[in-house]
């Protein structure tokens, strides 16, 4: 089985085979996996009509690791029998449940589950249970004057600009996991026309201090990739969280709003905005033991 790295010239067959076989895991997109090939090399094969991807073991040199279910027709059952892979990763649940069932060893990886949420109640944060966002919003915009504006050329290069800024006061160049999530925004960034993604930035006193970026990842689910706000603006997180749900999100019924990674306030931050349901992920192992 063939295996080619991923680059730009592999989007037009790899977007077409995820159009036409919609994901369920935030991971497979063509922006997800080709943003973070620096940190997450990927490579893909296709057998009978249906792509799989794969990356390295922590310090290995070949790719052997499934990563995501497979994106086609071909059962993940029958995969399995094909496709020599010394583990997968990020398999939703029906998929390794079908797996299991065959004899092979998975695991759950909650820290890699998608929070999922209906798009309506982040636009509206409707309800007691958001009236803390509610307050901390109403406070950003009773000090600020705050302005939405949807991405354009311009807009994101002052966007890039403000990544710099914030990178600098959270020392990305010495921190190696926030290092890595800068150079992926700057790719997403810099294809974000390219890509078809989907983006957002709010000026406070005229000049650009959040944004966020999505992009389609079915026909009722966006994938929320990145969002950043200035932390010395107190409120800021909330409203770009809101204004970006209500003015460019509202064509999509839910928001895959990605993983927590195991961080705790992470997690207590994802679960605060209440989420529809987890999209859960497990590790497979090609035998059980």
């Amino acid at each position: 089985m063939d295996k080619h790295e991923l680059t730009l010239a592999s989007r037009p067959l790899v977007h077409d085979l995820l159009q036409r076989h919609p994901p369920v895991i935030s991971e497979l997109t063509f922006t997800n996996l080709f943003a973070w090939r620096r940190t997450r090399p990927v490579w893909f094969s296709v057998a009978a009509e249906t792509l799989l991807f794969w990356i390295t073991e922590k310090g290995g040199s070949e790719p052997t690791v499934l990563f995501g279910p497979p994106v086609g027709p071909l059962p993940i059952e029958e995969v399995a029998k094909i496709a020599p892979f010394s583990r997968m990763v990020r398999i939703p649940g029906p998929e390794a449940e079908r797996l299991r069932q065959a004899g092979h060893q998975v695991t759950e990886d909650r820290d890699n589950a998608d929070y999922v949420y209906r798009t309506s109640d982040l636009a509206n944060l409707a309800g007691r249970k958001y009236a803390k966002k509610r307050n901390h919003i109403k406070n950003c915009l009773d000090r600020y004057r705050c302005e939405y504006e949807p991405f354009s050329p311009a807009i994101i290069a002052e966007c890039l600009a403000m990544q710099s800024h914030w990178c600098e006061m959270r020392e990305c160049a010495v921190n190696l996991e926030l290092g890595g999530e800068d150079a992926a925004i700057r790719e997403t960034m810099e294809h974000c026309e390219e890509f078809g993604c989907l983006g957002g930035a709010i000026r406070v006193d005229g000049k650009i201090a959040a944004y966020a970026v999505a992009e389609p990842l079915s026909p009722d689910t966006a994938v929320w990739h990145f969002e950043k706000a200035m932390p010395d603006i107190v409120g800021l997180g909330q409203l770009v969280t809101h204004w970006f749900a209500r003015e460019a999100l509202t064509g999509f019924t839910y928001v895959n709003r990605e993983q927590d990674l195991g961080i705790p306030g992470l997690r207590q931050a994802k679960e605060s905005y209440y989420p529809d349901h987890l999209v859960e992920k497990f590790t497979v192992e090609p035998f059980a033991k």
